[in-house]
């Protein structure tokens, strides 16, 4: 599983611009404008929905599902920890209902996975291949999530700027959810934290928006680090900012950036550098980005420190962590401000300065763009939970891949989002008013991806850690505490489903699939002696360029018609190439072990179904066990070499041959079939209801009616 950029999301892709910042001020100046109009439709709002109830089929009243989902659960795994006694809730679930591993899509990604999950269509049908996209015309790439657009035309009085409409952000994954499906039944659910739900789809219930959800400046996640000695970091750091900040008279000055603020616009720089220079010139305007002043006051003597934030005071030691931290963003003096949340990690006093700073959070307490629905309802969760981790994956796998947080801070920053979740699902237990209730878990999914070279002898990365050698194994026997939670909370007549949307395997090798396709003649490049230079195809000659991969497992024909430089005519040409290509991948050898590094070639427009089919990649590549995408190859890059072991901390992964890595099904209900999917699932849920799946689900009911 994830912006970053997951099941994530890549480990990477929170290089890759999400969101356009530029909208969150402008989307929460919106809602000053929607409060006279509200007033305005109760009536009929009222009337309408008297006319809802009396046409309600009322069949189904009175059943009650509840699904944990929890990304990443591995079948095999779970069944090793069953066996050693340390998973007796999941035993006890099994031994009463049944067990099966569930087949998960192609490919095997969270954003993909979970869509299928919920509207029961493959990638054909839902429109969501990758955590990320390209477009053909640009070229360049875009999360496969949601989108922000822009407001209308401005007026602009000198510095200041003026939206005559708001601006706001649309979901780019199609079909219909089933709790959607289950509203028209007049039946309400809560769904807690289901990725690829933003904003979250409205229907009778309650939900909060997961996995896609951005952070204050529009990303899927951009950490703050500040250092006085900002030389002995890389230049850039995906997923994150590292800033220089000095100590002086044992006191450090700083901010905190927010989003750009579109209501105050300045001349570019080289707008300025032109009209000094007497040109005459169209004038490019920038929008400054807001900021919060803060103040660290350094007591090294003590090993601790006093952090003034706005008008908000508290101490904090040396390798600890504060609570939630209000931070606000004025964008309009005394008239808007924009609101977030953040965490703060004092990781060293001397001999060096080192502060981290989480993702600035969309604040619960006042969202500024829609992360529930209702939108009052994060404010109600808030009132009861505390502020909590808002934004699309709350453990920094970045922070912890660039040596910015160790693995035993990572460890702790991951159990504290593992326990805000944990009280949610006690509280969403103790409120059950519902006739579904989902509840996202995604500890698991990133424990294994970054945990994996602890307790993996054969990795390249491996390193012995007495605590977190068995750190995956502590998560499993967690989440078993959960379910054992549930068990108790819930009715017997409760439907209990416990399910994984895949499950994991070790990342040994990495793979440039980029490089093969140049070495292989289908890539040509402006100019070879700059092969590791330039992102996101910059060096490409695409005239003489055939197909490209982008993403985790996309491979895409440079098609005539379709991307802005295409060289391949559709119809025979096209289709001989993509022969020819699965033919290449299926016999690539990895000439270090003599391994096949690919097992699968699967076609979109040839194996899915739906509208959707035609718009993602024109292959889609199923690695075998231990190897995987790079993490450079999916943004456009050419390393030197194809195939390359993995030395990072991002050790596990799953973004493989889809048949390699099925996730779980565990039910207090007899499953029918030996291969249930994702899909197959999503039409059980339907039946469960009385409720006959629309024609365009590719599933079929695999649970045993209830006697």
């Amino acid at each position: 599983m994830p912006v970053a950029p997951t099941a994530v999301p890549a480990e990477r892709y929170s290089t890759i611009p999400q969101f356009s910042a530029s909208t969150l001020p402008r989307f929460h100046a919106s809602t000053l404008q929607r409060l006279h109009a509200s007033r305005t439709l109760a009536l009929p709002a009222l009337l309408l929905a008297c006319g809802w109830l009396c046409a309600l089929d009322l069949s189904a009243a009175g059943k009650k599902v509840v699904v944990l989902g929890i990304d990443g659960m591995d079948p095999k795994l779970l069944q090793s920890f069953v066996e050693q006694g340390r998973m007796p809730n999941f035993k006890a679930l099994m031994q009463e209902g049944d067990f099966r591993p569930l087949q998960t899509t192609m490919p095997p990604q969270s954003p993909v996975a979970w869509s299928t999950f919920m509207t029961g269509l493959d990638p054909g049908g839902h429109g969501i291949f990758d955590f990320i996209h390209v477009d053909p015309v640009r070229m360049t790439p875009y999360s496969s999530m949601a989108q922000t657009y822009p407001g209308g035309r401005s007026v602009n009085i000198a510095s200041w700027s003026f939206p005559t409409s708001a601006g706001g952000v649309r979901m780019l994954r199609k079909g219909t959810t089933f709790w959607e499906m289950l509203g028209e039944r007049g039946l309400r659910s809560t769904i807690f934290r289901m990725p690829v739900n933003f904003p979250p789809v409205k229907a009778p219930g309650r939900a909060m928006a997961g996995m896609g959800t951005p952070d204050i400046v529009g990303s899927l996640g951009t950490f703050s680090f500040y250092t006085d000695h900002r030389a002995d970091w890389p230049p850039v750091v995906s997923g994150g900012e590292i800033y220089e900040v000095s100590v002086k008279s044992n006191r450090v000055k700083a901010q905190l950036n927010g989003p750009a603020n579109t209501f105050r616009r300045f001349p570019g720089k080289e707008s300025l550098d032109l009209l000094q220079k007497g040109r005459a010139v169209s004038v490019q305007y920038e929008n400054p980005k807001m900021s919060q002043d803060f103040v660290v006051y350094l007591d090294a003597k003590a090993g601790a420190a006093k952090f003034v934030v706005a008008d908000q005071e508290f101490i904090l030691k040396e390798k600890e962590w504060s609570d939630w931290v209000h931070v606000e963003f004025e964008a309009i003096p005394r008239l808007l401000k924009v609101s977030s949340a953040a965490r703060f990690y004092l990781k060293q006093i001397s001999p060096n300065f080192q502060l981290y700073v989480t993702p600035l959070q969309i604040d619960p307490e006042d969202p500024v763009m829609p992360i529930s629905h209702p939108a009052n309802w994060s404010k109600q969760l808030c009132s009861n939970l505390g502020r909590f981790y808002t934004h699309n994956i709350p453990e920094d796998t970045q922070a912890f891949n660039h040596g910015v947080l160790t693995a035993r801070e990572f460890w702790d920053q991951m159990i504290f989002a593992y326990e805000e979740r944990s009280r949610a699902l006690d509280y969403l237990l103790k409120h059950q008013d519902e006739d579904f209730l989902f509840v996202y878990f995604g500890t698991v999914d990133q424990g294994s991806h970054m945990l994996w070279h602890f307790m993996d002898r054969q990795h390249p990365a491996y390193v012995y850690d007495e605590v977190l050698k068995d750190g995956i194994g502590k998560l499993y026997e967690m989440l078993d505490s959960r379910l054992g939670r549930v068990r108790e909370a819930i009715g017997k007549d409760t439907v209990l489903i416990a399910m994984s949307d895949h499950g994991f395997a070790p990342f040994y090798w990495e793979v440039n699939l980029n490089t093969w396709l140049l070495e292989q003649g289908y890539i040509a490049l402006k100019d070879p002696s700059k092969q590791e230079s330039g992102e996101f195809f910059s060096n490409v000659d695409w005239s003489r360029t055939r197909a490209y991969a982008a993403g985790l497992n996309g491979l895409y024909v440079n098609l005539k018609g379709r991307e802005k430089a295409g060289a391949v005519a559709a119809g025979p040409e096209y289709d001989a190439l993509l022969d020819e290509l699965e033919r290449a991948l299926l016999a690539m050898k990895d000439t270090r072990n003599g391994q096949s590094p690919v097992s699968l070639v699967l076609r979109p427009r040839r194996d899915f179904h739906g509208p959707e089919k035609d718009k993602g990649p024109d292959i889609l590549v199923g690695y075998s066990r231990g190897y995987r995408s790079s993490s450079d190859s999916p943004l456009g890059l050419f390393p030197k070499a194809i195939f390359a072991d993995n030395r990072s901390a991002w050790s596990g992964d799953h973004c493989i041959d889809y048949r390699l890595v099925p996730g779980i099904l565990v039910t207090n209900r007899r499953i029918i079939s030996q291969t249930p999917t994702l899909a197959d699932l999503t039409v059980s849920l339907l039946h469960e209801y009385g409720i006959a799946p629309p024609k365009d689900l590719i599933g079929k009911d695999v649970l045993e009616a209830k006697r």
